[in-house]
């Protein structure tokens, strides 16, 4: 039998975790997305290819008509909405799991990038934004002549 050191942390952390995940409490690393007041946010994968830096963010049971993405002072916004269903006679709710409400992302876009040819595509639920990369510009040195 193997003996395991005792963590009261990991402990109270273990007995949180189902609340910790939905109300993504510090434990967990959570509230450090920038959601700016938004309800709950989607989770993301960013990836990087020799030409492009490459975004998906699940967004399941959202139409893209709810969903808005723009980029302003050289940050990406991802936000939308997605709606609780009306509560319809004889229909009761003995559980509700799923994220409603607003929803917003943001992510502060590098230089080397081409604002205006992001791509976005939406399908089963997975929104893929493609940022294409651009030449990195080399600051421009110039000599000044002391006289």
């Amino acid at each position: 039998m193997k003996l395991a050191k005792w963590d009261p942390f990991r402990e109270m952390e273990d007995m949180l975790d189902p609340y910790s995940k939905s109300t993504e409490w510090p434990f967990r690393g959570g509230k450090d997305l920038n959601t700016k007041g938004a309800d709950w946010a989607p989770r993301v994968d960013i990836s990087e290819t020799d030409d492009s830096f490459d975004i998906k963010a699940e967004v399941p049971g959202i139409k893209i008509e709810d969903v808005k993405i723009n980029v302003e002072d050289h940050v990406l916004n991802i936000t939308g909405e997605n709606k609780l269903e009306k509560e319809e006679k004889g229909k009761k709710f003995h559980r509700i799991e799923r994220f409603y409400g607003s929803f917003s992302r943001s992510f502060t876009l590098p230089e080397n990038v081409e604002e205006e040819k992001i791509a976005a595509a939406f399908k089963d639920g997975l929104l893929t934004l493609t940022i294409p990369k651009t030449e990195i510009k080399k600051p421009k040195s110039i000599e000044i002549k002391v006289k």
